[in-house]
Parts: structure tokens; sequence; C-alpha cells
């Protein structure tokens, strides 16, 4: 097939974000945050995306800059209630249009959300710098119909007192959606271990992930910020403090979902080094074992709870463990002959609370940002 064919047979088959945004009738965020909830489903460019990858450089593209398909527009457009139940569907509203939506004051919905009922979908910072977080309008809808005797009355005992003890879990609660749509997004196992490591402070990522040329191939992978996000100044400080963990049981959630994360993607190449394309798994060492898929109590999100774009849900059950690549110069002489590597419980256990030790443990509370 000549050149101008592919080009004349990829015009037809996508069309550009903007132009897919107009027939949808939707506004530029509208389309945004519809990409973002999975609602439109966008694709690769394979010449780009997947050969900067390949090259082991630079970030894919964000999902709501990529290509439509004509025929995902033809399945929205098919919808009974098209345009207006998509455009609904993607309404996003403050906090005070959402407690009208309610019918209740500003202040309850502020209580309910901060303890956790309702979880925000995006939000933005004001001039002067305050976080205004939204709220899909379908889902508060959805929340008042469902939890009606919340909406009127004293709030139950529960909400009082974790009302009282200063919890707000707006910004957890909007993490724990950002990740399951960054990995809804890809089923590239480097890509989404980029993404569990891009809501960890660097200092955590570099305990979990020893290898330099690792930890250089997550952050050449991470994931761009959220649509609206401050490119610098104290704006900037304060939105990146929110897309990071900052509670010690979510950190620790998510670096054992790194480290998970982290054993799926060697299992099919290893990061690349300076010069060279990633290289393919060593063949497995060992029987497979079997590796338990933790639950989380917290509703955090895990990557292999995420089902990849157009894949099934992934909860793999038996993995075969893969030999890692040679050491970098000097780290075999740190070892002692014969020595085994750290596993993933050795690897967290220095993490865990009430460690002792030096340097910097995790057991005691930072402030990440």
């Amino acid at each position: 097939m000549t050149v101008d064919a592919m080009t004349m047979d990829e015009t037809t088959r996508t069309v550009t974000p903007s132009r897919a945004a107009a027939e949808l009738e939707l506004k530029r965020e509208e389309f945004r945050l519809a990409v973002r909830m999975g609602l439109i489903r966008t694709t690769p460019l394979p010449d780009r995306d997947e050969a900067v990858r390949d090259r082991g450089g630079g970030r894919e593209r964000a999902p709501e800059r990529r290509p439509v398909e004509r025929a995902e527009l033809d399945r929205l457009k098919a919808a009974p209630d098209f345009p207006d139940g998509l455009r609904e569907r993607v309404r996003a509203v403050g906090a005070g249009e959402a407690a009208g939506l309610l019918s209740i004051t500003p202040d309850r919905f502020a209580r309910l959300a901060r303890t956790g009922h309702l979880s925000p979908v995006r939000f933005y910072l004001n001039r002067y710098r305050s976080v205004i977080w939204l709220y899909v309008a379908a889902e508060v809808t959805a929340f008042g119909e469902e939890h009606p005797a919340l909406l009127g009355g004293r709030l139950p005992a529960e909400v009082r007192e974790r009302e009282a003890a200063g919890e707000d879990l707006r910004a957890r609660n909007w993490r724990s959606r950002h990740l399951a749509l960054l990995l809804r997004g890809t089923d590239d196992p480097w890509v989404r271990a980029a993404a569990v490591a891009s809501l960890l402070d660097p200092v955590q990522v570099a305990e979990v992930v020893d290898d330099p040329y690792e930890r250089g191939h997550l952050d050449r992978l991470r994931p761009p910020p959220p649509p609206g996000f401050p490119v610098s100044g104290a704006a900037y400080e304060v939105a990146e403090r929110l897309v990071r963990a900052d509670d010690p049981d979510e950190i620790l959630w998510h670096r054992v979902s790194l480290a998970l994360a982290l054993d799926e993607a060697r299992a099919v190449c290893q990061a690349p080094h300076p010069g060279e394309r990633p290289r393919p798994a060593a063949p497995a060492a060992t029987e497979p074992e079997v590796v338990p898929v933790p639950v989380s109590d917290a509703g955090v999100v895990r990557p292999s709870d995420v089902a990849p774009a157009g894949g099934p849900v992934r909860r793999p059950a038996v993995r075969a463990r893969a030999r890692r690549g040679a050491p970098p110069p000097g780290r075999a002489a740190a070892r002692a002959p014969g020595a085994r590597r750290p596993g993933l419980l050795d690897r967290l256990r220095r993490s865990l609370p009430g460690r002792t030790g030096g340097g910097g443990g995790w057991g005691e509370r930072r402030d990440w940002g």
C-alpha cells in the first residue's frame, strides 16, 4: 500500500479530537471529560505513541488528544438520547450547583463530600489559589435518589465523628478515580506502572524501584497532567500536592500496587538502558508461583483491577517470576556472593509503620507535597 493510500485510509477511518467534539456537539471541556470518564474511546497513533515508547523515550499522547475512530462516533450518535444524553452525562457542576440539585445547603453538601459520599471528577484553582472541586451532575442526582436519608435531618453519628476528626477524602477520591481512568486507557504494563508511580512522591518511588534505569523509564512514561493543571508558580505547587498520595495507608497501598505492576511489566520486557530498545523478558527461572491479589477496603484502585481499553478485567492469579537482567556496574559488588535479590516483601518491609531504622523511613508522617 502506498503512503498516499495509507494517509487516505487513516483520514477516513479517524477524525481529530476537535472534529469529533464538533460532531458530538460537545464543548472542548465536555469532550475532554467524556474521554477521561471512558464515555468516548480514542485510539493511539501507532506512528507517534507506540514508536516513542519503543525507542524508550517520551510520554505518549494524552487520551483526549488522540483521534477518534469513525465507528466510535457512529456508535455514540446512534444512541436514542443523543446529543442531550451525552452532554448530561459529562456535565460537571461545582459544590453550590450540586447542592441545588439535591435541594440541600452548600454546607451540608460539603460535609457529605468531605466524608467521601461523593467523588469529584476534576478540580481547578481560582485566582486566589483555592481548590474548586467539580462533580458529575448525573452522579449527584443518582446519589440523592439512593440516599434520601442523608439529605435531611441530622447526619449519622459516624459521619459527624469523621467530620469532627478533620477527615477530607475529596482529594483521595479524585486520585483514585484519576488512576482508574489512566489504567483503563492503556494495556502497556510499563505505562500502567508509570500511572501508579505518578501518585507517589519521588522518594517513595525510589524506595520501591531501586533500579535507576527503571525509574528513568517510568519517569519518561509518566502520564500527562490532567486538563487545566497549572504550569508554574504557587498554583502549580498546590495542584502538585493534590495529585500525590498523602495518607499513610494510601501511600503504602500504592507502593504495593507499584511493586506488583513492575513485576507484570518486567515479565513482558526489561526497562531500556540508554541507547537501546526495551529488552524482552528472560525465560522464567522457577515454577509459576501463586500471587494473591490484595483487596482494598479503602477504595483505592489497583492496576490489576482495571480493564484496559477494549479488554476484560485482569486479575492474574498465577504469574511466572521472570529473571532480572544483569545489574548495573557496581551493584553486583554490593551484594554478597550467592545472595538472592530482595523480593517484594523485603523491599516493602522497611517502609511499614513502626520502622525504627534510619534513612528517612516512611513510618513517620511527612509532607509529601
